[in-house]
């Protein structure tokens, strides 16, 4: 039996988790209420951002047009510097991303 959700998140609001405060940023796109985590350098995209693509746009609710607002509006106004940790795949960072993902080329 599902639980019901102790509290909703949204953009802005602060996680702790152990020593750190995970930061949520919204990310609509794959799913209509997608989030990606942040904390200092390192940032938590799940299906948003993948090494070299993006989440899958065909299922229910999913939206292209959110999701390059996501995308550039979000992910890529941090620095290069930023780990991404990705749903699937190896880590990679928005500086690689931003040179070699061909999804986040198109505005």
């Amino acid at each position: 039996q599902l639980k019901s959700a102790d509290r909703y998140l949204t953009a802005g609001d602060t996680l702790p988790f152990g020593g750190f405060e995970l930061q949520v940023l919204a990310t609509p796109g794959h799913t209509p209420g997608g989030l990606c985590f942040k904390v200092g350098n390192h940032v938590f995209t799940g299906d948003t951002l993948l090494p070299g693509k993006i989440g899958r746009l065909d299922l229910p609710g999913a939206s292209p047009q959110q999701m390059l607002l996501s995308l550039h509006g979000q992910l890529l106004t941090l620095p290069d510097n930023t780990v991404v940790y990705p749903g699937h795949g190896p880590n990679t960072t928005i500086g690689a991303e931003r040179v070699g993902n061909p999804y986040l080329r198109i505005r």
